[in-house]
């Protein structure tokens, strides 16, 4: 990691407040945390918007773990994808979906909901837009809160990849790398291993 992980007496009674809602709420500090407790400000509006697309979105459980997997892979953020898999698996994300996904395939979703929200998505974070056949659908199977959650679940999680990439979080010790196309915060050539 490329900041200092703070340690607990080196934190200020703000960072402090901070650490102790994380650790309730995620069951410890890891990961990108570890990063924004730098600027106590800035972790104090990520977590409650972190906290509020993951538990509490207008969305399924399942579509919210999709939109974490979805732009992990877009961003290529192994660390996030790695936290996330298994749960969107337990969410009900298919196991081939997940690995079609990491592997850059378009996944054959079975339910409504899952094409509708990757359509959306694909559309949006790859083109930068999104077509109105693509957007009226999403609005007929998630209504207008939820295409407003998807939109702040996307930029949060987009922001989560980009920091977990740009400041080098590692993953877990003994974790193999999830994507074949990434290693050493880079991509790589199909066949070349780093």
């Amino acid at each position: 990691m490329r900041l200092p992980i703070l340690e607990y007496s080196q934190l200020s009674e703000r960072q402090r407040e901070l650490h102790a809602r994380i650790a309730g709420k995620r069951g410890q500090v890891r990961g990108p945390f570890n990063i924004w407790l730098h600027s106590p400000e800035l972790c104090d509006k990520v977590e409650a918007l972190g906290a509020y697309v993951r538990f509490e979105a207008a969305l399924p459980e399942r579509i919210r773990e999709l939109a974490i997997l979805v732009t992990a892979r877009f961003f290529d953020a192994p660390y996030s994808w790695m936290a996330h898999a298994d749960k969107a698996v337990a969410a009900g994300v298919s196991a081939q979906a997940v690995n079609d996904l990491a592997e850059r395939r378009t996944p054959n979703f079975s339910a409504r909901d899952e094409r509708a929200f990757y359509a959306f998505a694909s559309e949006l974070l790859e083109t930068h837009f999104v077509s109105g056949s693509t957007f009226e659908e999403a609005r007929a199977v998630f209504g207008e809160q939820g295409l407003v959650d998807i939109l702040g679940a996307l930029g949060n999680f987009s922001m989560l990849a980009m920091c977990l990439n740009a400041f080098q979080v590692e993953l877990r010790e003994g974790s193999k790398p999830p994507f074949a196309d990434v290693r050493d915060f880079r991509r790589i050539k199909q066949g070349q291993l780093a």
